[in-house]
C-alpha cells in the first residue's frame, strides 16, 4: 500500500510491473485518476486501486517522446500549412472578412 498522492504531471514507476506512467488527471468528485503510460496508453484507476499500487516517484523519462518514435512525418495526415498534398496555397480572399461570422461557417469550394 502506498501513501503517495496522485499529482498531475508527476511520474511514477509501478515496481510490480516495471511500467512508468504520468498522472494526467485527477477527479476527486468521481474518485478517478487518469494515467498515461510511457508507451502512450491511457488508463483510469480509482483511489482504492491507486493505494494498492507499489509505486516509486520518478523523474520524467529523458525519452518522453518514445510513443512517437514509430511515427514518420508522412504518417501524419496534415501539414503545418493545413494543405493537402497537391493543394493550392491559400489566398487572402479565402478568409472571411473580420466580423463576418456567417462566412466563416460556409462551405469552401
Amino acid at each position: 500500500m502506498n501513501e503517495l498522492d496522485p499529482i498531475v504531471g508527476n511520474w511514477y514507476l509501478d515496481l510490480e510491473t516495471d511500467q512508468k506512467f504520468e498522472v494526467v488527471a485527477v477527479d476527486e468528485d468521481s474518485g478517478a485518476i487518469e494515467i498515461q503510460y510511457h508507451d502512450g496508453n491511457i488508463d483510469e484507476l480509482d483511489f482504492d486501486a491507486w493505494q494498492e499500487l507499489n509505486l516509486e516517484p520518478i523523474e520524467p523519462p529523458e525519452d518522453w517522446a518514445a510513443p512517437l518514435d514509430d511515427v514518420e512525418p508522412d504518417d501524419i495526415p496534415y501539414s503545418e500549412m493545413g494543405l493537402e498534398e497537391g493543394g493550392e496555397e491559400w489566398e487572402d480572399g479565402d478568409f472571411p472578412a473580420r466580423g463576418d461570422d456567417d462566412a466563416f461557417h460556409e462551405e469552401r469550394e
